[in-house]
């Protein structure tokens, strides 16, 4: 089944933009041609949005195939499909990559088995639920990204679809 997403490098130091393109293209199977643009939010990085159409999946190869760059940040996003979930893969220097699964809407899902750890976490006190909540939720990559994602604002948009 066919899916769809984005492919957002927010931040990538020059020397690595013609790799990610290499990557994406030996993923999606064929060429690649980021728009790559510079990062205000970041001296000398540059960044680039980019709409890929393929099988369900493709966005974790997407995922695998960009994480072992350690200067670089980035999200992918796929829609869920009638054989899918949809998926969305954060990735910073710092934090390394989180996945989480999405709703039709975009929203995450979070399986009751990481919810009834997380509690069983907080009622050993071992941490708190509020952290081990935001950290299911993917908050610590959304507060690191953020800023990233605000100097980009000017850059083009691609909808996937309407809401209405």
């Amino acid at each position: 089944m066919t899916t769809r997403g984005v492919l957002y490098v927010h931040s990538a130091p020059r020397a690595l933009c013609p790799h990610v393109e290499w990557a994406v293209a030996g993923v999606l199977g064929v060429r690649a041609q980021l728009d790559w643009t510079r990062q205000p939010a970041a001296p000398n990085t540059w960044r680039s949005e980019f709409s890929w159409k393929g099988r369900a999946g493709t966005a974790s190869e997407l995922a695998s195939a960009l994480r072992g760059w350690d200067l670089l940040r980035f999200e992918v996003t796929a829609e869920p499909c009638p054989t899918a979930e949809g998926e969305r893969y954060s990735s910073t220097p710092g934090l390394g990559i989180f996945h989480a699964v999405t709703g039709m809407h975009g929203d995450i899902l979070v399986p009751e088995d990481r919810l009834r750890a997380a509690l069983a976490r907080s009622l050993n006190g071992e941490t708190d639920l509020e952290a081990e909540v935001a950290k299911l939720l993917g908050k610590p990559w959304d507060d690191e990204l953020e800023s990233f994602r605000h100097a980009g604002e000017g850059a083009p948009v691609r909808w996937l679809h309407q809401v209405v």
